[in-house]
């Protein structure tokens, strides 16, 4: 269990270099350059999530509660507003009038359907911690960004896109959850 945490910390670390250490990182950019820093937090990343899923594959799954009989249902649904959100942070799109943080809220939404299918410590702490990093990240770049400005209002056809990525993606990932994870993300 140790590694997963280990990876799920410095995952969060890593990412939450830019809000809470700003000056830091632009000290370490204007003395070494933008392409070390790169470099860096790509190296940190890569490592971050080879500890996640060393330390989720030897980790023998202790349950801590049963999840909900609707749970797997409730969680494959969650999945496609999750990829939907997650994908819509890439592209213009309206919902980022609704949404100051679509990518985020979309990796939030991605650890609750995750807690509401699955009840051991390893899912506690993926997808909680990473949940919880990603709630703790809106509001640190909120903090450090001030008031949203909307973005302006975009033709409907715009938010097509990811929607019909949010769906391909979302049937790729069912079919090779259980090569990806192990268990069947099946919702029945």
């Amino acid at each position: 269990m140790i590694w997963l945490i280990l990876g799920v910390l410095l995952f969060a670390g890593v990412h939450t270099i830019p809000s809470l250490g700003a000056s830091a990182r632009a000290r370490f950019i204007e003395q070494r350059g933008d392409g070390p820093y790169k470099g860096l937090f790509s190296l940190a990343l890569v490592v971050a999530i080879g500890l996640m899923i060393f330390g989720w594959r030897n980790t023998a799954p202790a349950w801590l509660w049963a999840p909900p009989a609707w749970g797997r249902l409730v969680a494959n649904g969650l999945m496609v507003v999750s990829l939907l959100l997650f994908l819509a942070s890439a592209v213009p799109t309206n919902l980022k009038r609704i949404l100051r943080h679509p990518q985020l809220t979309g990796v939030a939404t991605w650890a609750v359907a995750h807690l509401l299918a699955n009840g051991e410590s390893r899912s506690l702490v993926l997808f909680g911690g990473l949940g919880l990093w990603a709630v703790l990240q809106i509001v640190l770049i909120n903090r450090r960004d001030g008031a949203w400005e909307k973005p302006e209002e975009l033709p409907l056809a715009a938010d097509l896109k990811p929607v019909v990525g949010a769906l391909v993606v979302y049937g790729v990932l069912l079919w090779a959850h259980p090569w990806i994870a192990g268990p069947s993300a099946m919702p029945w």
